[in-house]
């Protein structure tokens, strides 16, 4: 039988909190200090596979730094009076960050989104205390998003001293995610290619900035959703939420990418269940998505080239979507294994992508006639 090794024991209570983290006062000290999981076979091929930060280890996902940075900020410019209430659109997470971020500042929060939300998320954030206004209709042109947007002006004119961060806009979106490439850096040391799904622009362009001032050489892969006018195509019925859009955000920083991959819906699915089913983490679309092109990053880059890719939030909002069978039979989501390659175009224009497929030429569709969209009431 064998026997157990007991290790010995600490000769001063100091040594026991050597390694433990501290005792917090608030809950905006859960947020950061996410781990980085090497994500190797049998999602790889073997002998290759890319480093994952697991930002849904924060309370909410990667958007509760933004959320607590851009209310933070708005607080000490005086935009956002104290007690006065937050209006956000949102498919979701920043929802979660700016509840969190109501509770430690002291601000009611409300959530304008659409049909599309989870109702484990609807639930969750009116848990959390946060209101949810439902739009019903989607734009004709804009589709949800600018729904959504335009009944935050409204809310913003029912509430004088509301405030809203426009987080498609914001700056602080960006800058909110400085802390999180430093994170990196200190537990990677070094990266050579960065893999991030592409949304609003904020983490995308707040963490390949900072890490290409420590690796100027670094390469910045994005990915988007088929369906979404971010990088050029024409906007269309877009499944996928969290990444992807039918406007365009003005914290995308084109100019930081060297590529751009869109990934479709059953592309996405088909590479979130394979990471849970052995690899235990995971999460939902835009997980999915980065982790599909990091997996093929890693069989087509050199073997030392160091791949990292943002993981931005954990696998429990998308219980009843991307691993619910019902729902992805219902939508035509199972069964499709992923192309070992993806296809290419040369334009983004060249025609409109229904799979996986990889542009190197990233151009801004709206360059020399872009003009700021920042909403009304979002700084007043």
């Amino acid at each position: 039988m064998d026997q157990l090794t007991h290790a010995s024991a600490p000769t001063s209570p100091a040594m026991l909190l050597s390694d433990a983290k501290h005792p917090l006062h608030t809950p905006a000290g859960l947020v950061g200090d996410t781990p980085v999981l090497w994500i190797g076979a049998p999602f790889t091929a073997e002998g290759c596979g890319f480093w994952a930060k697991l930002e849904g280890h924060n309370p909410g996902g990667i958007k509760d730094r933004t959320a607590l940075h851009m209310v933070q900020a708005a607080r000490e410019r005086r935009h956002l009076p104290s007690g006065a209430r937050i209006v956000e659109s949102t498919s979701g997470t920043l929802g979660l960050g700016l509840a969190l971020a109501g509770a430690v500042y002291g601000h009611p929060v409300t959530v304008v989104t659409d049909p599309g939300m989870e109702p484990l998320m609807t639930g969750l954030l009116t848990a959390y205390g946060a209101d949810v206004d439902l739009v019903t209709t989607p734009h004709p042109e804009g589709g949800w998003q600018l729904a959504r947007r335009e009944r935050v002006e409204e809310l913003l004119a029912l509430y004088p001293d509301a405030w809203c961060p426009d987080q498609y806009h914001n700056p602080d979106n960006v800058t909110a995610y400085a802390s999180l490439a430093r994170e990196i850096v200190a537990q990677l040391g070094r990266v050579d290619t960065l893999v991030v799904s592409v949304g609003t622009g904020g983490h995308s362009a707040g963490i390949a900035s900072v890490l290409r001032t420590y690796f100027p050489g670094l390469r910045v892969v994005a990915v988007d959703t088929t369906g979404s006018t971010i990088f050029g195509q024409p906007a269309s019925a877009r499944l996928m939420r969290g990444l992807g859009s039918s406007i365009y955000p003005g914290n995308v920083a084109y100019d930081l990418f060297d590529e751009v991959h869109w990934v479709a819906a059953p592309e996405a699915v088909w590479a979130a269940r394979r990471l849970a089913r052995h690899h235990y983490a995971t999460g939902g679309w835009s997980v999915g998505a980065v982790a599909l092109v990091s997996r093929w990053l890693a069989r087509t880059l050199p073997a030392e080239n160091r791949i990292v890719t943002i993981f931005p939030d954990g696998p429990q909002r998308y219980v009843g979507t991307v691993f619910d069978d019902t729902y992805c039979r219902a939508h035509d989501l199972l069964g499709h294994l992923p192309a070992d390659d993806p296809d290419e175009i040369d334009n983004p224009r060249d025609r409109v992508v229904t799979r996986w497929t990889r542009c190197t030429r990233v151009v801004d569709p709206l360059a020399g006639t872009r003009a700021p969209q920042r909403l009304a009431g979002a700084a007043r």
